[in-house]
């Protein structure tokens, strides 16, 4: 039984090219329908019916999973079946008729401009300083994924024409152009800072982010970095990393960018994804009436 999930895990690697965070996700929630089927005694993944899809999403419903929870589950199987129709594995999808239960969407969180200016000031002269400069910049300038800022490697930086070479979620790679206080923070770390922190047994190492021990910073380590800093601005309880990605959205759409462009720079395989950065704008924009109209 646990052949098909294997293959299934191969695939999304070798021809999805899915990232590994989002390759473990599917991977864990495929196998834990499987053993949904094997506790209910029922027919294995092969033969699962739409009855047993319903019974599956009801238990998470009723365990307390959140709606978010239950349609990234969902969507899990439901890629794992599309593969077993496209190996002909099955021929029907138990999945296909599913709706996914509807999320309140959240408020979107991002910092003010002076927010952002106060962040990036933070950052002192010192190699941990200048590193963690580089990493706020980078984030900011260019609104690229925590995966794929830790994935970003030296010969990915291009200093001279001020740009990232950035590899997506699906492999997909694009050019994302950085600004003059992200370049400049980039290069003084290239050659101030990270040989400082690259030790003689990690000399092959290619990431451009490195910890204390000469290796690729972690997410839990960026993520750090980042609280800290937050933290001493004031902000702690309002940031995150993707919260950084949406001020970069948000500044560009406020500023003029047009959707098509922020969707390529963003990485969004749909743009609909996008969309949701012109919500911030119209609430701006209805504040703005509110104000100025004698009757609004």
């Amino acid at each position: 039984m646990n052949d098909y999930i294997e293959q299934f895990k191969t695939y999304l690697l070798k021809e999805r090219k899915m990232s590994e965070n989002s390759l473990h996700a599917y991977y864990r929630d495929v196998l834990e329908y499987s053993r949904f089927l094997e506790e209910k005694q029922g027919g294995g993944l092969k033969e699962s019916s739409n009855t047993e899809i319903v019974s599956f999403v009801l238990k998470l419903k009723n365990d307390g999973k959140s709606s978010a929870t239950v349609n990234r589950k969902v969507a899990s199987l439901r890629a794992f079946y599309n593969f077993m129709m496209e190996k002909e594995y099955v021929t029907v999808n138990p999945v296909a008729n599913i709706k996914s239960p509807k999320i309140e969407r959240k408020e979107l969180e991002f910092l003010t401009i002076e927010e952002v200016d106060k962040l990036l000031s933070l950052p002192d002269d010192s190699i941990k300083g200048k590193r963690d400069r580089a990493i706020l910049e980078i984030m900011y300038a260019t609104g690229i994924r925590v995966s794929e800022i830790i994935e970003t490697k030296v010969s990915d930086i291009n200093l001279r024409m001020g740009f990232v070479t950035c590899t997506g979620e699906h492999g997909k790679a694009r050019i994302i152009p950085m600004g003059r206080p992200a370049r400049a923070a980039v290069e003084a770390y290239i050659y101030e800072t990270r040989d400082k922190l690259l030790k003689k047994s990690k000399e092959e190492e290619e990431a451009l982010f490195l910890n204390y021990f000469g290796e690729k910073l972690t997410r839990q380590g960026l993520w750090k970095i980042l609280k800290e800093y937050a933290a001493t601005a004031g902000f702690e309880s309002k940031i995150t990393p993707q919260t950084l990605r949406n001020s970069f959205a948000v500044h560009m759409i406020q500023n003029g960018a047009d959707l098509k462009s922020l969707q390529e720079l963003l990485g969004h395989e749909d743009i609909t994804a996008t969309q949701i950065y012109l919500s911030v704008t119209k609430n701006r924009i209805k504040d703005v009436y509110d104000r100025a109209h004698p009757r609004a």
